[in-house]
C-alpha cells in the first residue's frame, strides 16, 4: 500500500476517468448510496468522483483514501464542514467512533491489496464497522487472459485537453506476474505546460482475482452472507461478464 498518487497523476484524474467510468459504474453506486438512509463510507473516495456527486444529494457520506495528493484535490470542492467528513487512512485499519449501513470500495479498490492478510483484515475491519443488515460492496475485474499473457505496451488509453489548447495524454503498459497473480502496471502522463510537455510515470501492482478465489476470500472473513454479480445491473456471471461486483451483507 506504498504507491501512492504522484500530484500530477491526482491534478488530472477527474479529467481521465470522468470520461472513462461515468457510464459504467456511477449510476450503480449513487443508486445504492441513494437508498441507504444512514452513514455510508467510501473506501479509496480519491478525488471524490462518487462521493462529491453523493454528497451534494445530500448523503451522509464519508470518505477515506491514503494518498494525500487525492484528498488535496478533492477538498478542493468541499467547503470547510464538508472537508471534515475525508481523512487519510487506509482501508486495512481505519477506525471510526460510529458504524455504517453502507460502505463502498468503487472502482477496484481492493486490488491493491496484495497479500491475503491484508485483504482479509481490511474486509473484516469493513465489517466490524457495518451496522446489523449493513452493506459492504466491492468490485473488481475480470480477468482477460490473452492481455493478462501479453500485457500492454505504451497503450494510449487517453487523449484530449485539460485547458483549451492544452493537450494530455496517458499511455498504458502492463507486465503480468502471473504466479503471484500480480499486474505491474506503468502510467504514463505527457502534456502541455508552459510552452513545453511535461512527462511523469507512474508504476503500480494490482492483485487480480478469479471469482472462485473472491467467494472464498469473503467465505474466510466475518461475513456468511453474500452475492456476486458479473456486472453493475446485477446480471448472472457469463463468457461476457468484465467485473465481479460483490455485495456482502452483515447479519
Amino acid at each position: 500500500m506504498t504507491h501512492l498518487y504522484p500530484k500530477s497523476f491526482a491534478r488530472f484524474y477527474d479529467i481521465i476517468y470522468h470520461k472513462q467510468r461515468d457510464g459504467v459504474d456511477n449510476e450503480y453506486f449513487l443508486n445504492e448510496i441513494g437508498q441507504t438512509k444512514g452513514k455510508i463510507l467510501e473506501l479509496g473516495v480519491g478525488t471524490g468522483r462518487l462521493f462529491a456527486d453523493a454528497l451534494n444529494k445530500g448523503a451522509d457520506i464519508y470518505g477515506i483514501d491514503i494518498s494525500q495528493a487525492m484528498l488535496d484535490v478533492l477538498s478542493e470542492k468541499l467547503t470547510e464542514e464538508q472537508s471534515k467528513r475525508i481523512s487519510l487512512q487506509n482501508m486495512i485499519d481505519f477506525s471510526f467512533d460510529y458504524k455504517f449501513d453502507l460502505i463502498i470500495a468503487p472502482f477496484r479498490v481492493i486490488m491493491h491489496l496484495l497479500k491475503k492478510e491484508e485483504q482479509i483484515k481490511a474486509i473484516n475491519n469493513v465489517y466490524e464497522h457495518l451496522n446489523r443488515n449493513g452493506k459492504f460492496i466491492f468490485d473488481v475485474f475480470v480477468p482477460e487472459l490473452n492481455q493478462l499473457i501479453k500485457g500492454l505496451d505504451n497503450y494510449t488509453d487517453f487523449e484530449g485537453e485539460y485547458e483549451k489548447g492544452k493537450k494530455i495524454k496517458r499511455t498504458v503498459s502492463t507486465k503480468p506476474d502471473l504466479i503471484n497473480q500480480i499486474i505491474d502496471i506503468k502510467f504514463s502522463l505527457e502534456w502541455d505546460e508552459d510552452n513545453e510537455i511535461k512527462h511523469d510515470d507512474w508504476i503500480t501492482p494490482l492483485r487480480f482475482f478469479f471469482r472462485y478465489e473472491l467467494e472464498h476470500l469473503i467465505e474466510r472473513s466475518e461475513f456468511s452472507k453474500y452475492k456476486i454479480s458479473g456486472d453493475y445491473r446485477e446480471n448472472e456471471i457469463n463468457q461476457n461478464s468484465k467485473d465481479f461486483i460483490l455485495v456482502c451483507k452483515k447479519q
